[in-house]
């Protein structure tokens, strides 16, 4: 596969329209005043299916050949993607199967069963998800839609990247820095294909968890390098094993870093989003939000733009964040 270019985000972005929507880009005084700058938070968790990930799984479905869509589509995630693509699949007529952790938050994998896909579970520890994908699209003929490492995904996530740009400087500003939570690489890879062409003198940054800092790790080193297996994060989105092929190398030519966040800083910016945003962050939705508010990207006098990248939390960790806040 080729990389993608700054005109696939573009032609991906009226390609999409209206299946992925064109969300807020908000901002409070509160989060101003505790970071010292100005702070701006995508709120992706707004999107259909509580994520971004549907903007690539559009890009992606909608580019398949109308004569090869009757096989079908299989795709391998953690919950946001897979819901992505079930809901894009749904809505094109065509027949989904996902390959899930069997740990994935129970209210994405509801969301999946009810726009029609079939689920396939593996262990996340002792079974190889790309591998499994890839003999369910051997055997069936169905197209298999990686979640980040796959051109049009990109592409379709880049059209986050425009959107921000474009809100920013309509409120009157530019970007100092863009601040993304990452995993395998492709929002912060699409995002990063928009500041190259249009805003280049912004600063990328990728926020990951503190156990799964592969991203950070690979770009400082200049080579792809792996998590360690078997470590644990309530950042579930994030928890890819190593950075993409496709996605590393355009991190790596923008110049892009990496900071990391633990879960209690990531539980404390679900609270805060939640009190002064009005909005809900899953644990990986909230970690470029995180990453700011604990003071791991510079802020003080810039103008900064976040990503709050998905909303689908578990009931559960959501009343841990709010009672960590002392708002339960």
């Amino acid at each position: 596969m080729t990389l993608p270019t700054f005109k696939d985000v573009l032609e991906a972005d009226a390609r999409i329209r209206p299946l992925a929507l064109v969300t807020p880009l908000l901002r409070a005084d509160a989060l101003d005043d505790a970071t010292g700058g100005r702070i701006f938070v995508k709120a992706e968790c707004l999107q259909p299916r509580g994520a971004f990930k549907i903007r690539g799984a559009a890009n992606a479905l909608l580019k398949i050949p109308l004569s090869v869509r009757e096989k079908g589509v299989v795709a391998f995630s953690s919950g946001n993607h897979a819901q992505g693509i079930a809901l894009v699949a749904k809505h094109i007529g065509m027949a989904a199967t996902i390959v899930v952790p069997s740990d994935a938050p129970k209210g994405k994998l509801d969301s999946v069963r009810r726009d029609g896909a079939t689920i396939v579970t593996y262990d996340r520890i002792l079974e190889s998800r790309e591998a499994i994908g890839a003999k369910i699209a051997e055997e069936t003929g169905a197209t298999l839609i990686q979640p980040f490492d796959h051109p049009d995904v990109i592409s379709g996530q880049g059209t986050c990247g425009l959107e921000m740009i474009d809100q920013v400087r309509a409120a009157g500003y530019e970007l100092d820095s863009l601040v993304v939570c990452a995993s395998g690489g492709g929002l912060a890879a699409g995002i990063g294909l928009a500041l190259e062409a249009l805003s280049p003198q912004t600063k990328l940054i990728c926020a990951e968890p503190v156990s799964h800092d592969d991203l950070a790790r690979s770009l400082h080193k200049g080579e792809r390098v792996a998590n360690e297996p078997g470590t644990h994060s309530i950042q579930d989105a994030l928890m890819t094993q190593i950075p993409g092929e496709l996605t590393f190398p355009i991190l790596m030519r923008i110049g892009a870093t990496g900071v990391a966040v633990s879960d209690e800083e990531v539980l404390h910016a679900m609270s805060f989003a939640f009190t002064h945003l009005r909005i809900v962050l899953e644990p990986g939705g909230a970690a470029a939000l995180a990453a700011v508010l604990a003071g791991k990207v510079e802020s003080q006098g810039r103008v900064i733009a976040v990503t709050g990248s998905g909303g689908n939390v578990d009931k559960e960790i959501f009343i841990r964040a709010l009672q960590q806040a002392h708002l339960l």
